[in-house]
C-alpha cells in the first residue's frame, strides 16, 4: 500500500484560492429549498419569454409544417420545445389545443424534471465557484479581525461577547477548529471558518492571523494553548492575544509564550461556586455584568474634554478603573485621582432597563 504523502508546513498558504474550498469556509446566507426552486423557475420563465418575443418578432423567417405561418401560440410552442431540448420527432402536436396542452402541462413537467436532475449538480459547482471567489476577495481585504481558536464552550462564549457587547460584525471573526460540527455551527452564525489545527503556522496564515487585531486562544488543553500562543505570537507580533487555561500553574507559560492576558477558567468558576454558597446575589450580579444582552455590563470609553482634571469618582458613571498608557489603575489608586487627556474609563453601563434580580 502506497504511503500518504505528508504536506509541507507552508502548503496551505501556497495553494490557489480554489483549493482552499473545504478548508476555509466563508459564511453563506441560508435560503430555503422552496425559495431556491422558485427562483430557478422564474429564471426559466424569463428565458422562455425572451425566446418567444424573439421568435414572434422574426416570425416571417420561420415556416410551419402546416404552412399557415406562425402565430403567437406557435412561437410559444417553438420556444418551449427548443429550450427544453425536446426537438422534433415523429409525433408532433398539430392542433392549437394540443400545442396549448404541451405548453401548459408537458413543458412544466420537463422543466421540473430538469430542475430535479440537473439542479443539484449545477448548485454544487456554483457553490464551489462562489466559495472560491469569496475566499479570494476575503484574503485580499481582511484586516483587523479577530481569530478565535477553538469553538467549544469558551470559544462560543467569547464570540457571543464580541457580537453582543463589542458590536463586532460576524464577518470580522474567524474560527479555527478541527471539529467539523463546531465549524458548521460557526458558519451558521455568519462567521468565517477554517478547518485545521491552530498549532500549525500554515493554518493560522490561512486565517490571516498575521493581519489580526486580536487572537482568542480557547482550546480544551493547556499544552495546546501554549503551542497555539507561541505560533500566533510569532506570526502576529502586534496582535492582542488572550488565552484561557484550566490550571493556574500554567499561567506563566502562557505569559512567556506571548499572551497579553490569561484567564484561568477553573479558578474563576470555583470562586463563583464558593461565593454562591454564602452570597448568591453577588453571583447573580456578576453574571449580569458578564451578560451583554441585558441589564448591566462593563464597558470602556474615552474621557470627554470636560472630564479632564476631575476625579473619576465624581462622575455620573460608576467608574471601576482608569486606563493610562495601556496600564489599568483601580479607581481607588493614587494614579486615578485626576483624569488626564488620553485616558480611558472602565465603567458599568446600563444596556437595557434594569430588572430586579430574583433568586
Amino acid at each position: 500500500m502506497k504511503a500518504l504523502k505528508r504536506l509541507p508546513l507552508g502548503s496551505l498558504t501556497d495553494r490557489p484560492d480554489h483549493e482552499l474550498v473545504g478548508i476555509l469556509r466563508m459564511p453563506e446566507l441560508t435560503v430555503s429549498p422552496l425559495r431556491a426552486i422558485v427562483k430557478r423557475i422564474i429564471g426559466a420563465l424569463l428565458a422562455l419569454l425572451a425566446t418567444v418575443v424573439i421568435v414572434y418578432v422574426d416570425r416571417d423567417g420561420y415556416r410551419d409544417a402546416n404552412g399557415d405561418g406562425l402565430s403567437l401560440l406557435d412561437s410559444l410552442y417553438y420556444a418551449t420545445v427548443s429550450l427544453s431540448t425536446t426537438g422534433y420527432g415523429d409525433i408532433a402536436p398539430a392542433t392549437s389545443s394540443a400545442r396549448l396542452v404541451n405548453v401548459l402541462v408537458i413543458t412544466p413537467l420537463r422543466v421540473l424534471f430538469l430542475i430535479v436532475l440537473v439542479g443539484t449538480t449545477l448548485e454544487v459547482l456554483t457553490e464551489r465557484s462562489r466559495q472560491a471567489f469569496k475566499i479570494q476577495k476575503w484574503r485580499t481585504k481582511v484586516r483587523d479581525h479577530t481569530v478565535v481558536v477553538g469553538f467549544g464552550t469558551k470559544g462560543r462564549s467569547a464570540v457571543n461577547a464580541l457580537l453582543g457587547d463589542e458590536n463586532v460584525e460576524p464577518g470580522q471573526i474567524v474560527v479555527v477548529d478541527t471539529d467539523q460540527q463546531a465549524l458548521d455551527a460557526a458558519s451558521a452564525l455568519g462567521l468565517v471558518a477554517v478547518h485545521g489545527s491552530a498549532t500549525r503556522s500554515d493554518v493560522l496564515r490561512v486565517a490571516a492571523v498575521q493581519h489580526a487585531r486580536a487572537v482568542v486562544v480557547a482550546p480544551n488543553r493547556d499544552d495546546t494553548a501554549v503551542l497555539v500562543t507561541l505560533t500566533a505570537r510569532e506570526l502576529a507580533p502586534q496582535a492582542h492575544i488572550v488565552a484561557s487555561v484550566r490550571e493556574a500553574e500554567n499561567v506563566h507559560l502562557l505569559k512567556q509564550s506571548g499572551a497579553n492576558q490569561v484567564v484561568v477558567s477553573s479558578e474563576t468558576a470555583g470562586r463563583l461556586l464558593g461565593m454562591a454558597t454564602s452570597t448568591p446575589l453577588v453571583v447573580d450580579i456578576m453574571e449580569d455584568l458578564l451578560t451583554p444582552e441585558s441589564g448591566l455590563a462593563i464597558a470602556e470609553r474615552a474621557v470627554e474634554p470636560s472630564e479632564e482634571g476631575g476625579s473619576p469618582r465624581h462622575l455620573p458613571d460608576l467608574v471601576l478603573g482608569l486606563v493610562r498608557d495601556g496600564v489599568l489603575y483601580r479607581v481607588d489608586a493614587p494614579q486615578a485621582d485626576a483624569i488626564e487627556p488620553g485616558d480611558k474609563l472602565l465603567y458599568v453601563k446600563k444596556v437595557t432597563q434594569a430588572e430586579k434580580i430574583e433568586r
